[in-house]
């Protein structure tokens, strides 16, 4: 019997959408054959953080989107931190100020043989970026129109920044984010289009900060037959091998924390562009080798949680080297974290609710270890209430069978239309 009353009052709780949200959701599926041409338009214009002309070329593609919208549109040049810049598009409301935010960056530089959208059949398609995050760009553009087609965008108080350095922050990095704090201000509410975890029953409440490493060593170098004698050493790839197991054993059990060596180098001579995260090295059989490098990231949830990693890394590094061998490792500071507040559930509740009200199913938060580093986390300082992973749903982001599920753009597309419609009549 208590299951029963429980059941129904799950359903009495349920809101019939509206008749302005059954335009909105009509709208959104009107128009989804044009969502999914100018997705694959956005998808074949190569704009690896690196290029700066194509992220430019990407910006102007959404530009016109937002111009025809109404909005009042600028692109912030993006010099002073060396990185191609971002869009802001804004648009004046009497409701609550709401921030978008996307970017128009991928992963794929311009020597990536990945460069072009590909339809797999009518639910899947493949390309750069297509969930990370031009889909979502997408969704923002088309949630949008479809509140201008039922006639309540006007009520709406909105700004999207799509960045254009998401994927590798531009240095100095305040400054490659100062745009998107400034369009923060006095905002209610925050709206990350990031694909997330790939499943609409999810999205982001928090997320873990990244930071990367450097870590150097140097050792004798000699003929390979007289390694490991007491006045020749080890070499550099063995103690460097040494330490990023000693990374492995100390820190690997803890909760929330994941260290990734992302490249590693070693022998005679060692060359690495760490603005590519590429390099080479050189070296022969019967010669110990004399300098490696491995460079990765850093993933926590808190600052107490970096800084204690920081310094069990610095522990490893210095404690009993191996024979004629020095190393030294860096740090740098990245993305910050997203932590989980009572605001963020607040506004993810506010989701959920229409999501269930179209009929799509619940949609709870999910961990913030499956939650990368994005945007967002740096307005949460002043964005009380906030979510992220709403975008387009797929798989394998960050690789060459990045996957679109393109059932995926409409529901989203809905979803992220009345709930920015719900937001706006508070107050009215």
């Amino acid at each position: 019997m208590r299951v029963l009353l429980l059941c129904l009052a799950a359903v009495a709780a349920l809101q019939t959408p509206s008749s302005a949200e059954r335009s909105i959701a009509s709208a959104v599926d009107a128009s989804n054959a044009s969502a999914l041409t100018l997705l694959e338009k956005a998808v074949n214009i190569n704009s690896g953080t690196h290029n700066a002309p194509g992220v430019r070329a990407v910006g102007d593609v959404f530009r016109e989107e937002f111009t025809a919208l109404g909005f009042t549109t600028t692109w912030v040049d993006g010099t002073s931190f060396h990185r191609a810049g971002h869009l802001i598009a804004n648009h004046p409301g009497p409701g609550p100020r709401i921030i978008l935010v996307g970017h128009l960056d991928t992963v794929f530089e311009k020597d990536s043989p990945f460069q072009t959208f590909k339809r797999i059949d009518d639910r899947t398609a493949t390309g750069p970026g297509v969930i990370d995050m031009k889909g979502g760009d997408v969704i923002i553009v088309f949630a949008l129109k479809a509140l201008k087609a039922a006639g309540v965008l006007d009520r709406v108080n909105v700004v999207v920044v799509m960045t254009g350095d998401e994927e590798e922050a531009g240095d100095p990095q305040k400054a490659a984010r100062a745009a998107l704090v400034q369009a923060a201000g006095g905002a209610k509410y925050g709206l990350g289009f990031e694909d997330g975890p790939g499943d609409p029953k999810f999205a982001v409440t928090a997320r873990r900060g990244t930071s990367s490493w450097k870590l150097e060593v140097t050792a004798k170098s000699g003929h390979s037959s007289q390694i490991f004698r007491s006045d020749i050493g080890y070499g550099a790839t063995y103690e460097l091998a040494r330490i990023l197991d000693g990374f492995r054993r100390r820190l690997s059990s803890e909760p929330h924390l994941t260290f990734n060596p992302s490249l590693v180098l070693g022998g005679t001579a060692v060359d690495l562009d760490e603005a590519l995260a590429r390099g080479t090295a050189s070296g022969k059989t019967n010669v110990i080798a004399e300098r490696a490098v491995a460079i990765g990231d850093l993933r926590t949830l808190s600052q107490q949680q970096l800084d204690h990693a920081r310094t069990v890394m610095k522990s490893v590094v210095t404690t009993t080297p191996l024979a004629h061998t020095a190393a030294t490792i860096t740090f740098a500071d990245g993305y910050p974290g997203l932590p989980p507040t009572a605001g963020n559930a607040k506004l993810l509740a506010a989701y959920d609710r229409v999501s269930r009200d179209l009929g799509l199913g619940a949609v709870t938060a999910v961990s913030p270890d499956r939650a990368g580093a994005a945007d967002v986390a740096f307005i949460a300082s002043q964005v009380p209430e906030i979510i992220d992973g709403i975008g387009l749903m797929g798989h394998d982001d960050h690789s060459p069978q990045e996957t679109a599920d393109l059932t995926t753009l409409p529901s989203q597309t809905k979803r992220a239309a009345i709930l920015l419609y719900r937001l706006s009549q508070e107050g009215k």
